[in-house]
């Protein structure tokens, strides 16, 4: 049976193909342009009430949104696919407690500091705001950097944390003028080594075809 993904390649769906792909589960993509405002649309509303991309639909039926839930629930589906450590192992903890600090640290901002208009209604204070955002972003980023234990972030074995941090290292905030590769060396070795992984590296060339 297929999974349905909603998404955008500018959004968080990178996360739950990269995992459906590493798992081997059938996917059928559904795009939802951004750029278009598509995820405002009636049809996906009726869908995803909050608008909020990426979208799942579970085989049996069901919507799922949220990236990290939808992380831990394709992780917890496909357990042969060891997108987490096995429930009971210490390193379980440390993932999720990481998962949920990338969700609510980083995720969030990254909408304030590409929509600051959305927030402020000033020009001038949007941009201050944009600002503002891109800094409590990398600031946080570096937190992640400084935890990854190398070569994945949780040490030996890969996991869905790999890609998850890879993701956000790959967005404006951490690319421009070269930060992530200044400031994220070990993040930076896990998305290239996500790069080389058989069903990984289609995913990561439709999501970041510049690298």
């Amino acid at each position: 049976m297929t999974y349905i993904l909603y998404g955008d390649t500018g959004s968080g769906a990178f996360c739950v193909e990269a995992a459906l792909a590493e798992a081997g589960a059938p996917l059928e993509f559904r795009p939802v342009s951004l750029e278009r405002g598509e995820q405002t649309s009636e049809s996906f509303l009726a869908l995803s009430p909050s608008g909020k991309i990426p979208a799942l639909q579970l085989p049996e039926g069901g919507i799922v949104t949220e990236t990290a839930a939808l992380l831990i629930l394709i992780a917890e589906r496909h357990p042969e696919a060891n997108l987490l450590p096995a429930p009971g192992r210490p390193q379980r903890a440390q993932a999720l407690r990481w998962i949920a600090f990338m969700a609510s640290e980083i995720y969030p901002i990254v909408e304030i500091a590409d929509y600051p208009e959305r927030f402020v209604a000033d020009h001038k204070g949007a941009a201050v705001l944009k600002q503002s955002a891109k800094k409590r972003i990398r600031d946080r980023l570096l937190i992640v950097e400084a935890t990854a234990a190398g070569p994945w972030f949780l040490g030996e074995n890969f996991s869905a944390l790999d890609i998850y941090a890879a993701m956000f290292s790959r967005w404006r905030e951490a690319r421009e003028g070269g930060w992530r590769e200044e400031f994220l060396p070990k993040i930076c070795a896990i998305a290239a080594a996500l790069f080389e992984r058989p069903a990984l590296q289609p995913v990561w060339e439709k999501y970041f075809p510049n690298g």
